[in-house]
């Protein structure tokens, strides 16, 4: 399966904003955010240009696309299938953004970052309704229990993460009982619910899509 490979704290860079990739560490002073480093390129100091609509758009794409940790081609299906599903069709891709099984271990606190989520699932850690699930992009419905295998709820990556939940809990389409490693998606949520993703214009993404 792709993936990238890269220097996850360019990603940021680029977007001169967190995108949370790392888990703990961006939330530490070691993030390289916290020093106002420029954006990559060739020459930092050089005086930055007018953005066209067209970059405008898909730096706001390219932000999305890089806090689900997905790459271009599965980005790209997802928005189609927004497009197909009745309503409005930003709303419909966070939905499905949502479902995604690797974000929803990510938001029931039991992986710090999303790709630490995703690695959680395709190692086999995780059960859907005591099925395990390997496939991080797996839509999770409504009423679904996402839990621990067994056999992995002695991980220290997991209690570790679990922490969290202590701190923030979870967020409101989730439940969660950190001491039997059980957790329930209750429902799709909706785009105003989701809060922690910033200034995220999803109507930049269906322009760009739209051209």
């Amino acid at each position: 399966m792709a993936r990238y490979t890269g220097p996850v704290c360019r990603m940021c860079r680029v977007a001169q904003k967190k995108l949370m990739l790392k888990g703990n560490r961006c939330k530490s002073d070691k993030c390289p955010m916290n020093k106002k480093r420029a954006a990559p390129g060739k020459d930092p100091k050089a005086r930055p240009g007018k953005r066209s609509d067209y970059g405008v758009q898909l730096r706001e794409k390219q932000k999305l696309k890089r806090i689900y940790g997905m790459l271009e081609k599965q980005f790209s299906l997802f928005f189609e299938r927004a497009l197909r599903m009745p309503g409005v069709a930003g709303e419909n891709l966070f939905i499905l953004l949502e479902r995604r099984l690797d974000n929803v271990v990510y938001r029931l606190r039991y992986a710090t970052s999303r790709s630490q989520a995703r690695q959680l699932v395709q190692h086999g850690h995780i059960r859907v309704n005591g099925k395990k699930i390997t496939i991080p992009s797996y839509l999770v419905e409504n009423d679904n229990e996402i839990s621990i295998a067994d056999g992995s709820k002695n991980m220290t990556v997991i209690k570790d993460s679990l922490k969290e939940f202590g701190k923030s809990g979870v967020m409101p389409w989730l439940s969660l009982d950190p001491d039997a490693m059980k957790g329930k998606f209750l429902a799709a949520p909706r785009r105003s619910d989701i809060t922690d993703l910033g200034d995220i214009q999803e109507q930049m993404i269906i322009e760009l899509y739209s051209k």
